[in-house]
């Protein structure tokens, strides 16, 4: 599966609240969007402390509107 690809069924799972399937796929990229939704994935897992190092590796401001990141990184794929 392309990463792309690979991503997008990261955000389909975290859609649907499936945070511990999503994060096996998001760890196995290193591409800033990929840490992007690692950093989605530790909000919904409520480690926020996490989330804050994966959004930095991403670049990104620190968010825990997941609603709005997850769309927002689609668009970006």
């Amino acid at each position: 599966m392309g990463k792309r690809k690979a991503l997008l069924a990261a955000l389909d799972h975290l859609d649907k609240g499936e945070w511990e399937a999503a994060h096996p796929i998001v760890q196995a990229d290193e591409s800033l969007a990929a840490c992007w939704a690692h950093g989605i994935v530790h909000v919904m897992e409520g480690d926020l402390a996490n989330a804050r190092y994966w959004y930095g590796r991403a670049k990104r401001a620190f968010s825990t509107d997941t609603q709005s990141e997850m769309a927002a990184l689609r668009r970006t794929l």
